[in-house]
């Protein structure tokens, strides 16, 4: 067997920097790990942020990329669950091994899931982080602060325990949009209410939403909206979006009591929060490899696959870039300007020249 030791990798050069690919080692599977041949790895809002914002990373260079899928390389000591040559979903980038801007990636076995023969490595790329971030924040009863702490819906017993409860997003064709979706459907909350840009309204009514109101409605357009569907309190409100303006109108959303999901720091008005105490702001830390996550990570991984052959979780639609790693910049570049919607940019590392 020839063991691979060089490979391609999109290199963060140092702190708000600029990006480059060079070649350096491949990463070597630790006990209870595999190395993955990276073929597809897509590309997250959070990607662009980190050169930006200089966060997540102290030492550089570094690599980073959060979404990935490929086939079992090598197998490190004491793995069981997946054998060399397994197609497989992972969600990399805590570690800078595990990172998916490089053609090898090494991460636990147990945070791994097989990819049924119906999707494709592009479209099992497009799931991973934002499936991990909306389980964690809505169905992670293993933390305190970091999450709704729902009951899994994945799990025996969780399916449709939540029926005639009102669920709402915000940002419901957005990549962790769409994953609170199915996983609130799954769940059997209803009705599911979101916001979107009306031309995306098929595509998340087709995901399990019941209601789409239209993104750019004002807050006092969106209350009325919202009380026109549904009487009852609404205990849970995922910001997939998670902007200031976007906390403040899902806070004044949820009924005292509830539940307020966010992924980005807490930038509510502390005016409503006086005005408005008794809600709970969850702020979502959506790496299923951290070491409070893992326990969740793991029972969703288990049952991953099964959810994707039944299609009660589905891919989303991807744009493949062309260049391998090297069209990774100029897809950051569209995502931080608001050029994508509703669908995952990918790239294929093997392509890299």
């Amino acid at each position: 067997m020839t063991m691979h030791t060089r490979q391609k990798a999109l290199l963060l050069k140092s702190r708000q920097a600029e990006f480059a690919v060079e070649e350096i080692a491949v990463p070597r599977p630790g006990s209870g790990e595999v190395l993955i041949k990276v073929e597809s790895a897509a590309l997250n809002p959070v990607d662009w942020k980190i050169p930006a914002w200089g966060f997540l990373r102290e030492t550089y260079p570094t690599i980073i990329g959060f979404d990935g899928a490929g086939t079992v390389e090598e197998l490190g000591d004491d793995v069981t669950e997946v054998a060399k040559g397994d197609r497989i979903i992972f969600q990399g980038g805590l570690t800078e091994a595990s990172a998916t801007f490089q053609q090898f990636a090494a991460t636990k076995a147990s945070l791994v899931a097989k990819i049924p023969s119906t999707l494709t490595f592009d479209q099992a790329a497009s799931i991973p982080g934002a499936l991990a971030t909306a389980a964690l924040g809505l169905f992670n009863p293993y933390v305190m602060e970091r999450s709704v702490r729902l009951f899994p819906p994945w799990e025996v017993g969780g399916r449709g325990n939540f029926a005639d409860v009102p669920f709402m997003v915000l940002g419901g064709a957005s990549s962790v949009g769409q994953y609170a979706i199915q996983l609130a459907s799954l769940a059997g909350f209803s009705p599911i209410i979101c916001t979107a840009s009306l031309r995306n309204a098929e595509l998340v009514k087709g995901i399990g939403a019941t209601h789409v109101l239209d993104r750019n409605l004002s807050a006092e357009g969106l209350k009325a909206e919202v009380l026109r569907i549904t009487s009852k309190p609404i205990n849970v409100v995922f910001d997939a979006i998670s902007l200031s303006e976007t906390q403040d109108v899902a806070y004044e959303l949820i009924a005292p009591g509830g539940h307020l999901v966010i992924m980005w720091p807490d930038a509510v008005d502390e005016r409503k929060k006086s005005a408005q105490p008794f809600k709970n702001i969850v702020f979502v830390f959506g790496a299923i490899a951290a070491p409070e996550n893992q326990k969740l990570g793991i029972s969703l991984c288990s049952k991953l696959t099964a959810l994707l052959e039944e299609g009660a979780i589905k891919p989303m639609r991807v744009e493949v870039l062309p260049g391998g790693l090297s069209g990774v910049p100029h897809g950051l570049e569209r995502l931080r300007n608001g050029q994508v919607s509703a669908l995952k940019l990918v790239v294929r590392p093997q392509e890299t020249e």
